[in-house]
């Protein structure tokens, strides 16, 4: 699949960002790892006016939903932190070369009722390490269940499309915990957004 071209990227856009290691090895090896990428996360998102909406790092891949906020495109910020990264392993591991198969791919979501059935997607990704989705902690579901808030997730724009009139922000966390829960297969309208080949 041919990437995106930075134009292709605009201002108030939703992206699913995904990769994985070269030859699909691990890209994430111990807490330091996941917490060095979150922490990157953090600091660029900052710097390039990105909003993370949701992410789930795997042992060898990762998925974010993004939003860009200003006119830079979203690429200049993918590659900054994917190039701090892959900078930061290779020194780690005193090796050189590539840590992610290729450049990461990036998919245009052009629906906003779409954006809660590709969170459920990432987060439901660590199902087959955990038998408990919150009990996996490189993943942005323990934040939007309210359980571990961080500084780098803005579930609620996820979460306001299940708060109902005088309902309460509870209401909503139970109310997407619930539609997490039923993992029920993504509808074909997001197929085109998925990364199949993880």
């Amino acid at each position: 699949m041919s990437r995106l071209a930075q134009s292709n990227f605009i201002q108030g856009g939703y992206y699913h960002v995904y990769n994985r290691g070269n030859r699909a090895d691990n890209i994430f090896f111990d807490t330091k790892d996941y917490k060095r990428y979150l922490d990157r996360l953090k600091q660029y998102k900052k710097k390039h006016d990105v909003s993370v909406i949701a992410y789930c790092l795997m042992p060898n891949h990762l998925h974010l939903l993004l939003r860009q906020n200003g006119p830079k495109p979203i690429s200049t910020f993918i590659q900054r932190v994917h190039t701090a990264y892959t900078m930061y392993l290779n020194n780690k591991h005193k090796t050189t070369g590539h840590v992610f198969e290729s450049r990461y791919k990036a998919k245009i979501v052009n629906r906003d009722d779409l954006l809660s059935h590709l969170s459920r997607y990432i987060h439901l990704e660590p199902k087959t390490v955990v038998k408990r989705l919150p009990a996996y902690k490189w993943s942005s579901y323990p934040t939007y269940i309210g359980q571990t808030p961080d500084e780098i997730t803005e579930p609620n724009i996820v979460l306001s499309m299940f708060k109902r009139k005088n309902q309460t922000q509870e209401d909503a966390i139970l109310a997407y915990k619930l539609f997490v829960q039923k993992a029920q297969k993504p509808p074909p309208a997001i197929d085109h957004l998925l990364f199949a080949e993880v």
